[in-house]
C-alpha cells in the first residue's frame, strides 16, 4: 500500500510526522517544486519523500491536506480517481453554504474526485496538536472518521491505528460527518476537541 500527502503546509507536515514516527513511507507533494520543501521533509524523517503532484497521485491512499478552495485543482490531475482512497482533511470554514449548494463540504470534494472512495478524517485537530505523538498518558489521541463507504472507513481506521491514533467512526458524511465540518462561519461541534481514548 502506497501513501501520499497532498499539501505540505502545517497540516501536511503534521501528518508526515505521524508517518515518520512509525517509519512508514509516505510521499509528500505540493503545488510547488519538491526541491523547495525537500529540506523540511528531510528534517521530519527519511521516510518522508518529497515528490511531484503527478507522482504523488499514483499512491493508493491519499491525504488531501490543501486549502478547501484548492481541491478542484488537485482533482484535475487525474481524469478518474477510481481505485483510490481519499482522506479529506480540508476545512471549508468561511466558504458560503450556498456555494456548496447546501451540501457538506466533503460531498463537494467527493464529487470533484470522481471515482475515489472518500473518508473525512484527521481534520478536527489543529496542526500543532496533530503533530504531537498521539500516545497520551497511556491512551491514544482520537481521530474522527466519516464516510459513506464502510470498506474505505475501515481501511483508513486501520491506517489511523498503525499511526498510533484511536479512530472513532461517526457514520456517513451527511450524518455524523457534519460534526467535523465547517458550515459557513461556524465549526462542527467536534472540531478542535482534543480527546484521548483509553483501552
Amino acid at each position: 500500500m502506497r501513501y501520499a500527502i497532498i499539501g505540505f503546509g502545517n497540516i501536511g507536515q503534521a501528518l508526515a510526522k505521524a508517518f515518520a514516527r512509525k517509519s512508514i513511507d509516505v510521499s509528500v507533494a505540493a503545488s510547488r517544486d519538491p526541491e523547495s520543501f525537500a529540506s523540511i521533509a528531510a528534517a521530519i524523517g527519511p521516510k518522508v519523500i518529497p515528490t511531484t503532484l503527478s507522482e504523488a497521485v499514483e499512491a493508493d491512499v491519499l491525504f488531501l491536506a490543501v486549502r478547501f478552495e484548492s481541491h478542484q485543482d488537485v482533482a484535475k490531475v487525474l481524469p478518474s480517481w477510481t481505485g483510490k482512497t481519499l482522506i479529506d482533511v480540508t476545512n471549508a470554514y468561511g466558504v458560503p453554504p450556498e456555494e456548496l449548494r447546501g451540501r457538506p463540504s466533503s460531498k463537494a470534494v467527493e464529487q470533484a474526485f470522481s471515482g475515489a472512495k472518500l473518508v473525512k478524517g484527521f481534520n478536527h485537530l489543529g496542526a500543532a496538536v496533530l503533530a504531537q505523538d498521539p500516545a497520551v498518558k497511556g491512551g491514544r489521541r482520537v481521530v474522527f472518521l466519516a464516510s459513506d463507504d464502510d470498506t474505505a472507513a475501515a481501511q483508513v481506521g486501520e491506517l489511523a491505528e498503525a499511526l498510533g491514533f484511536a479512530p472513532v467512526k461517526l457514520g456517513g458524511l451527511s450524518e455524523g460527518g457534519l460534526l467535523v465540518q465547517a458550515r459557513g462561519k461556524s465549526w462542527g461541534q467536534l472540531i478542535f476537541k482534543d480527546l484521548v481514548k483509553f483501552d
